[in-house]
């Protein structure tokens, strides 16, 4: 029988790996908590979003021009009919005893038709256009996957590292249609993979070559740059090095960026002329190539075409750096915003063990005494907090009860407000002005899931379990109503922290 202490352990370790306890949920799962995260790991493979309206970014490609091309279409067609009414001359005016009878046979209010009306089949519609129809679509495909998770922690990876290699769906309408996508095709894969094979499907998919700028970087020496004139973009460049990989104290230089940047080039997007493969997939394009060796952190680079790049994306990606940045980041983001250093060098050291497996890399954390003793002080960031909540409240939200609270709270799903992504520190989220939008959204959800939750004071029990204080206990005995006391325990310490 396990003891107080270590029934309290699996449910912090549930909570500060997982996405939180849900509605009806087994008790058993709180017990050997750790075995069930590393059967997580040792699965490999994680689900797919089911639901998306688009396989995948070609076929997303496709559908994307087309819809730009109509809309086109539709635009110089309204400009057009626009001109026309411009520049006829005016009618000559009517008679009085016209006009008077013109008035009278005005229909009496807005809501009347004329007599002689010809019926309509047109339907007004409110339906958004493509772009954020589907990016409406993948967060609530995403969401629910979220939802029904045993444990949490392959998404809740899923989520770390879509936010290390974030895009932001509101650069562009490619952007926003294949947010999810991106997450599906160059994440989810490879979050219990390697490393190195993540950060090419990243650098390489069409959404961040279009959110960086990649598909407009040219080589000056290329022979499209001669015969344009336009050079190099460094804006991919610059973040592979800065955070995707090495940290901004990894020891690269300006020389480094602007020679990657090089290296880089012809990695583009295809065109809607097909020229390169399906619209709207990734194309190495040798036209756009700078032709040449370069050097970065004293190494040269001269392989053919694309080649080039991935040599150096596979050197990036087992750089010593790059496994003192990863383990950094993922110390900060599960276990303290004061990472303990012991931690870091353990998962450090086993990244460049085994160059860069994932799997490797996420046991060692779970595995780790470091991590399951420590205290819970990371404050759940907004898209937790909404998962868990939900979770807990057993809700299956549309996506209008999703957006509206993220975007409140200030973390919408694949838009932050830079390519460094989603902050991973409590005082992003802590903040009184947050604290106090955090009340107000719990208290919406308390009273939307009032009519559905037969006992709070049960559901507390149950959601917390070992967790579960004497005050928020009483907190929620002594609750005005169904909706505060629900409300309490979704603001309750034990709940926001992990």
């Amino acid at each position: 029988m396990a003891s107080p202490s270590d029934a309290r352990s699996d449910s912090v370790g549930l909570q500060r790996f997982g996405l939180g306890s849900a509605l009806g949920a087994r008790a058993e799962l709180r017990v050997s908590a750790r075995d069930r995260l590393l059967a997580e790991i040792d699965r490999r493979v994680l689900p797919q979003p089911a639901g998306v309206p688009f396989s995948g970014a070609a076929e997303i490609g496709s559908a994307l021009y087309a819809f730009e091309d109509r809309e086109k279409i539709e635009r110089e067609a309204r400009r057009a009919a626009e001109t026309k009414v411009a520049a006829a001359p005016p009618a000559p005016g009517p008679s009085a005893p016209a006009t008077r009878q013109n008035q009278m046979a005005q229909p009496r209010s807005a809501n009347e038709k004329p007599a002689n009306a010809k019926p309509t089949n047109a339907k007004p519609t409110n339906e958004p256009a493509l772009p954020y129809r589907t990016y409406r679509d993948e967060v609530l495909a995403r969401t629910r996957l979220a939802l029904e998770a045993e444990t949490g922690f392959g998404e809740r990876m899923v989520s770390f590292w879509s936010n290390h290699f974030c895009i932001g769906a509101t650069k562009s309408n490619m952007t926003r249609i294949m947010a999810g996508a991106y997450e599906r095709e160059a994440i989810r894969p490879h979050v219990f993979g390697r490393f190195e094979d993540m950060l090419v499907a990243a650098e390489s998919h069409p959404a961040m070559l279009d959110f960086l700028d990649n598909r407009l970087s040219i080589g000056p020496s290329s022979p499209a740059g001669k015969r344009r004139g336009r050079g190099l973009n460094e804006n991919l460049a610059r973040e592979i090095l800065e955070l995707h990989t090495l940290g901004v104290s990894g020891g690269y230089a300006q020389v480094d960026v602007t020679n990657l940047a090089r290296i880089i080039t012809g990695w583009t997007v295809v065109g809607r002329e097909a020229a390169l493969g399906f619209p709207g997939s990734f194309a190495f394009n040798a036209g756009l190539h700078e032709p040449g060796a370069s050097a970065m952190l004293g190494r040269h680079y001269g392989q053919p075409g694309k080649a080039q790049g991935l040599a150096a994306f596979s050197d990036l990606a087992n750089h010593p750096a790059t496994a003192d940045f990863i383990a950094l980041k993922l110390v900060r983001h599960f276990v303290a915003d004061d990472p303990p250093a012991a931690l870091v060098r353990d998962l450090s050291a086993e990244f460049r063990r085994t160059q860069g497996d994932l799997a490797a890399v996420s046991r060692a954390l779970i595995t780790s005494n470091i991590a399951w003793k420590a205290e819970p002080t990371k404050i759940r960031s907004p898209q937790e907090f909404l998962i868990a909540a939900f979770r807990a409240l057993g809700r299956k939200p549309d996506f209008g009860q999703i957006a509206g609270p993220l975007n409140a709270m200030g973390q919408p799903f694949w838009q932050p407000s830079g390519p460094n992504g989603y902050p991973d520190t409590n005082d992003a989220w802590a903040s009184p002005e947050g604290i106090k939008t955090r009340i107000d959204v719990a208290a919406g959800w308390g009273r939307q899931a009032a009519g559905t939750v037969p006992d709070p004071r049960a559901l507390t029990e149950d959601i917390l379990g070992p967790l579960l204080s004497a005050e928020t206990r009483q907190a929620v005995a002594r609750a005005d109503s169904k909706p505060q006391a629900l409300a309490l325990l979704l603001m309750s310490p034990e709940f926001q922290r992990r």
